[in-house]
């Protein structure tokens, strides 16, 4: 039992769905966070009582499941928040979910299911519609994309307090970058928002969101990979306005990160909200996908600042990506050998961490790392003629979230737009560096899968936006003749565009000089100025 509850959980796994198919019984799903405050109260009131625990225990197989562990479990039995309760048939289809329960609620949702299980038995479940098996709707990738979700930074934003959207209020970090190159203005305004609703000033990191529109009553967890994803879009801004407004939050937020969270050889995963009774609860587990976005925002922050932490940091916890969790470009969920591999989002964020390094660093191996990675990726993940990348600009095909096998639904394909933007996103970069324009190809149809869909996505994922205009444009792409660190690169690096590509040590150009090429167009320089007049002319 988990402590705190009377309930006998059983693990996520075949064995329990194999269980209820033997008793003929419901499985009860209860979704949980370490960092999630409302989970553990709901241990307390709801599954703490005598009586519901009973009624849990004997007619029905209880398995609780560690969302951070198990993300693709989360996404398909999400109910919209933490802890979700979902009620499914030992196939793993739902019957019922809802998200926190007190006792009575509990009570009546217990009846409910039972009635309809009495009713219809394995019949009672659906299959949700994401999960239908249909393909994603294809199309054109056109500059409408882009439009359509500029459009939406004005149309969905919040001129009297910032962020875009109603409550609750999240700081959308990718939607923040998206604006930084469209609407600078509004982006500010989010981030100034965020800085003072979110922002721990005592401890240093971000709470997860706001409850309320004007961005009060914070939700005071805090998630590695959110303070990742801020670090790195407040490091941007900073880039692009000089403003210690934005290079402060990220600083202080590394420093959190470092003090808080560090485990001895990565990020561990969360700590949970103060209550002001005990410690916060806090998760030193390490989990790729968080660590490698870690690796990516801190070598973005140094890059930007030559500040030496974010930047030691960066390299320890990519040395143990490499390390520990990479094997054979599959990626595993957390060190252990229970744990799962090759999930989208792991695989994508260790790309990008990969060609970040190579651009800050001049790492070499952390290139190859990123493109073993992404073949394995592309090899395991990505339904369509990847093998036809090399003879075309456009390859149909989009990416699951994952191997499509395991209990509950895990066997139905799953193909997230987050997932898919930031590995297509990885992939582009990629393609610069390691000079194989496959990489892009596949970029290009793993966006095409959604593009027929655009007019209905919405700018919480703006990022789909970004990656449809770079597949638009020319990338911006910066050689340096110079090792990392010379005042070339970094005065290449400190280039205000977050989507350009820098290659330090390249081999083309002449010695102490940079190439910048924008299409059909290039210019060689030798000195920091003349790059910056350079890319002011190129890129208009």
């Amino acid at each position: 039992m988990t402590e705190g509850t009377r309930v006998e959980w059983r693990d996520w796994g075949e064995a329990a769905f194999e269980e209820a198919r033997r008793r003929g019984a419901p499985v009860l799903l209860a979704l949980t966070a370490t960092w999630c405050g409302d989970c553990h109260e709901m241990d307390a009131r709801t599954y703490g009582e005598p009586r519901i625990a009973a009624n849990l225990n004997d007619g029905f197989v209880p398995v609780r499941v560690d969302v951070d562990r198990h993300p693709r479990v989360r996404e398909r039995y999400n109910v919209g928040g933490f802890p979700s309760t979902v009620f499914c048939t030992p196939n793993g289809e739902r019957i019922a979910g809802a998200g926190f329960l007190g006792p009575d609620g509990m009570r009546q949702v217990i009846d409910r299911v039972r009635e309809r299980w009495d009713a219809s038995g394995g019949d009672a479940g659906r299959v949700p519609r994401a999960l239908a098996g249909d393909p994603p709707p294809a199309g054109e990738v056109t500059d409408r994309i882009e439009e359509h979700l500029a459009g939406q930074l004005e149309t969905q934003f919040d001129a009297e307090f910032g962020g875009w959207g109603d409550a609750p209020k999240f700081p959308l970090p990718r939607t923040v970058e998206f604006a930084l190159k469209r609407d600078r203005a509004k982006a500010r305004q989010t981030l100034d928002a965020v800085t003072r609703g979110l922002f721990d000033e005592e401890a240093g990191g971000f709470y997860r969101y706001a409850r309320t529109r004007d961005w009060g009553d914070p939700d005071r967890a805090k998630l590695l990979a959110d303070n990742a994803a801020l670090v790195r879009a407040y490091a941007h801004a900073y880039c692009d306005t000089g403003e210690e407004a934005y290079r402060r939050p990220a600083e202080r937020t590394v420093d959190y990160l470092v003090d808080t969270l560090w485990n001895g050889s990565a990020f561990g995963g969360s700590q949970g909200p103060d209550d002001g009774e005990t410690d916060p609860r806090t998760d030193l587990t390490a989990y790729a996908g968080a660590n490698a976005l870690a690796v990516d925002a801190l070598l973005v922050l140094a890059s930007y600042t030559d500040a030496e932490r974010p930047r030691e940091y960066a390299r320890r916890t990519l040395s143990t990506l490499r390390d520990d969790f990479v094997d054979d470009g599959a990626v595993r969920h957390w060190v252990g050998d229970d744990a799962p591999t090759l999930f989208l989002d792991d695989q994508a964020r260790t790309v990008a961490a990969g060609v970040r390094a190579a651009q800050v660093l001049g790492d070499d191996d952390a290139l190859e790392l990123a493109r073993r990675v992404a073949d394995r990726t592309v090899e395991e993940l990505f339904d369509g003629e990847a093998s036809a990348a090399s003879r075309s600009d456009v390859v149909d095909g989009s990416f699951r979230d994952g191997p499509a096998s395991g209990p509950g639904l895990l066997d139905r394909p799953l193909r997230p737009l987050d997932g898919t933007v930031a590995m297509a996103d990885a992939l582009l970069d990629l393609a610069v560096l390691a000079g194989e324009p496959r990489y892009r190809a596949v970029a290009h149809g793993a966006v095409a899968a959604f593009a027929g869909a655009w007019d209905r996505i919405g700018v919480q994922v703006a990022g789909y936006g970004a990656v449809a205009a770079r597949l638009r444009r020319a990338p911006l792409t910066i050689e340096v003749a110079t090792d990392a660190g010379s005042d070339l690169h970094r005065a290449a690096l400190r280039v205000a565009d977050h989507e350009k590509v820098v290659r330090p040590g390249a081999a083309g150009p002449q010695p102490g000089t940079a190439v910048v090429t924008v299409g059909d167009h290039s210019r060689t320089v030798s000195t920091p100025p003349a790059l910056v007049e350079a890319v002011t002319d190129l890129v208009g």
